[in-house]
This record gives structure tokens, sequence and C-alpha cells, in this order.
């Protein structure tokens, strides 16, 4: 009735603005399907359950071979083509300048950085010339720091920030930023990388980088740190070590834009930041009911990765040549000197284990000459080539006779499975001489389960 009471021209208006928004929304949701198909097809591991790995140490673990040398030639061309990531001018007026926080100071969630901030010029300021003799080599001269472009800021010479990363997989109206701290020095230096919770039941690794993070003076700091206490922060809000998808996110790297939800957020993570960076330590814990000694884990078939692991106090080094998809293969595929740092177990709080981590985490610091700090270095912990889990031959409730770090000699006993119903009791013996670096905790186990991980020591190449 109403289009008979209108004129001709005005109600073929009326028909076409009703009509043309429901076509636009029709065509658009064809694209979304084709997508799918081409997904499921051309991409089978996407509908596929991933594999849910034990812990790297598991199988990933492998005796030491020498590296060829045109294998050594062709990663260290590759890291030389890194010089100067991260490094810009504030030129563009696209950019933001981030604001100059405390990070000691309570602050609340990270929100849109405001274009300019209050109390500071936009020029950077000038370096601080020591008055001191410090007591370690002198360098030939310190460089002003440069302002540091990350996420879209420019954070200036001698300032620390929170900046706030975002994988853009979320609803738009609930997203939800992942905080990024950075304290960026007053003088010229390297930029460090610190990542956490990339297993959102890993405790440890966000406290490490809290502890590590607040305790930098960018007055008195050379160079940059980038800390993300939370990489899987909706894994974190789960209590689950997986993504919402069931993946595991250490699979996955360096990713991919059009890939699985994990593809997405491990090529967001490393383009946007990791690729930033010339140094990461990739924090993590043992797996659902295992611990770790503090450790590190690394390829010491690359010599610039070897090298990198004797700035860490007191920390084994367990060699890793690690698997496909992890952070730390491919950030050293980039040519970034990577490890990971293994601390504890999942789900808790251990301060002891935190302070470890702390401690090594500041040693490296000043090995890289970051900072300044009377440092006291401990005795230098092992490297272990070679390393095995034993595995329960019987199920029941495990009951260990050892402590994680003990040393142990082959045929020791490290534990028994006991049978609640028979009251059998098997003995779990060690397979060779060595370190317990690894260790489930007291549980109920089947048979199969790995229980203890013995490394085998070994003489540091070149030593």
């Amino acid at each position: 009735m109403l289009f008979t009471r209108l004129p001709s021209p005005i109600r073929h208006a009326l028909i076409a603005g009703l009509v043309t928004p429901w076509l636009v929304l029709s065509v658009s949701a064809a694209p979304a399907q084709g997508e799918t198909g081409a997904s499921s097809t051309g991409k089978k591991s996407d509908v596929l359950i991933a594999e849910l790995a034990e812990d790297e140490n598991v199988e990933d673990v492998e005796d030491s071979v020498p590296l060829k040398h045109s294998e050594r030639e062709r990663r260290s061309a590759s890291a030389n083509t890194r010089s100067g990531a991260g490094i810009d001018t504030p030129s563009s007026p696209a950019r933001k300048v981030a604001p100059n926080i405390d990070l000691k100071q309570v602050a609340p969630p990270p929100e849109a950085q405001p274009a300019t901030q209050t109390g500071q010029t936009g020029e950077p300021p000038g370096p601080e010339v020591a008055t001191e003799d410090t007591g370690t080599a002198a360098q030939p001269e310190i460089l002003p720091g440069e302002v540091f472009t990350l996420l879209g800021s420019d954070v200036m010479p001698g300032t620390s920030t929170r900046l706030a990363w975002t994988p853009g997989i979320q609803i738009a109206g609930l997203s939800q930023p992942t905080p990024v701290l950075v304290v960026n020095g007053v003088n010229a230096g390297p930029t460090l990388c610190l990542t956490g919770a990339i297993h959102g039941d890993e405790l440890n690794g966000i406290e490490i980088i809290r502890q590590t993070m607040y305790d930098l003076n960018p007055e008195k700091l050379s160079g940059r740190v980038v800390g993300i206490p939370i990489v899987n922060l909706p894994g974190f809000q789960q209590g689950s070590r997986y993504l919402p998808d069931r993946r595991d996110l250490n699979r996955h790297f360096p990713g991919h834009p059009e890939g699985s939800l994990a593809d997405r957020i491990a090529h967001s993570l490393f383009e946007n930041v990791i690729r930033k960076c010339d140094m990461l330590v990739d924090i993590h814990t043992g797996s659902l009911k295992r611990t770790n000694l503090p450790q590190l884990r690394a390829d010491m078939n690359n010599p610039e990765v070897a090298e990198f692991t004797r700035g860490f106090d007191r920390m084994a080094v367990v060699h890793s040549t690690g698997s496909p998809g992890m952070l730390r293969s491919a950030a050293v595929a980039a040519g970034i000197r990577t490890v990971t740092l293994e601390a504890g177990e999942s789900h808790r709080i251990q301060q002891h284990q935190i302070s470890a981590g702390v401690n090594s985490l500041t040693s490296l610091m000043e090995r890289q000459g970051m900072i300044s700090r009377m440092f006291v270095w401990g005795d230098p912990e092992p490297v272990y080539y070679d390393s095995d889990w034993i595995r329960a031959d019987h199920g029941g409730i495990l009951f260990s006779e050892i402590e994680l770090g003990a040393r142990v000699s082959k045929g020791e006993i490290l534990g028994y499975v006991s049978d609640p119903i028979t009251n059998a009791q098997h003995p779990i013996r060690s397979t060779s001489d060595g370190r317990v670096i690894g260790m489930a905790v007291d549980q109920v186990v089947m048979a199969g389960f790995a229980a203890y991980h013995i490394g085998t020591e070994a003489e540091v190449p070149g030593e």
C-alpha cells in the first residue's frame, strides 16, 4: 500500500535502497564459504586434531653433530642481514610517541596510546656521561640511544612504556590487547626480547619477566628490552596450555597470515615483535605434572647460539635442535640468537625457580654490556649433549626416591610405581650416569609414562 501512494521514481529508489544491502551481504558471504572449503582441502592439517606433544625434551633432544662449514657460513650470513632491526626515527606523522611511564607504578590496562605525552619534549634526551669507572673493560665510546619503533609507536631513548599487541583474532568489540613492556636505554645497544606463557598454564615465566623488566632503569641501560609476559592470553585466562582451538602455539611459528588461529597469532607476534629483536629468551616450564630443573634448551650446533648460552649464570644447558614450528627454531632461522629457558612446573608460582631465571637474565644483560652491576658469577653448569626420558613399565602410583637436580648412577633406583590393588612395588632405575634435569611429580601413572629425564654431562666444545 505504501508503494502505490508514492510517485514512481521515489518508489523505485526506495525498493533499490532496501534490496541492495541484502544483496551485498549475500555476495560478501560467498567468499567466506569458499575459503573454508579451500582451507579444509588444501591445508589438511587444519582439520586434524593437532598432536599434543609431551615436553620438548622427550623427542627433540638429539646428539650433537658438528655443523658443516657451508651451513655455518649460511647462518652467519643470515644473522648479518639483521643489523638495525627495530631502529627508526620519529619522522612519520602517522606514528605515536609512546608515553614515558614508571613500570613499577600500578597502571590501568593498556589502551590506545595518546599521540603526545605530557612533561616530555619530542627530542630524545642525550646520554649521561659516566663519572666513575665501573671496573669493566672500557668501550671505545658510548653511543647515544636511538628511537625504537614498535607496534606503531616511537619509544624514545631513556624511557620505559607499556604498549599493546593485538593479533586481531577476536570479536572486535570484545578484543583484549596483550601488554608489551618496553625499556629503551639512554645508550645504544642490542635488543633483547623476553616471551612468557606461550603455553597459557606456565606461570613462572610471567613472574620472571615482571621482576626483570621492572628492575630496569632506562637511564642506566644500553640497548632495549622488550617483554611480553603473557603471549597466549586466551589460554592463560582459561588456565590451559593450548589455544581455544586446542592447538599448541609453540608448534606454529613463524606462522601464516591466512592459516589457522595458531598460525595467525604466531605470524602477528613474529612479524610485529620478534623480528625487531637481536636476542630472544623464550621462557617455559615443564608440561602438566612435570617439573624441570632451571635450564636452557639450545642448538649447540650453532656457534652463535652456543656462545650466547655462556651469558647465563648457573644455568645447565641441554642440547636440542628444536622442532619445526617452535618459536626458538623460527627465530634462529631468522638470524636471532635464541634459547628456551625452562624453570619449574606449570600451574604454579615457584619463587626459587623464578629467582634462578631472574638471576640468569641479569647475568645475560651484564655479559652483553647492557647493564653494569656488581655481579658475582657462580661455577659454570655443564652442557648435556645427550639425555633420556626413563619411562614407567607398570601402572600405579609414582613415588620418587630422588629430587630434581640429583646426580645419579646407572642402575640406581629413582622411584617406585606402587600398585594400590595388588601391593606390588615396581622400581624405576636410572639407565645411565647423569643428573635429573626433569621429572614427573608424584602421581598416578600408566605404563609408558615419561617419569625421569636424565642428562649426560659433556665438555663444552672449545674448552
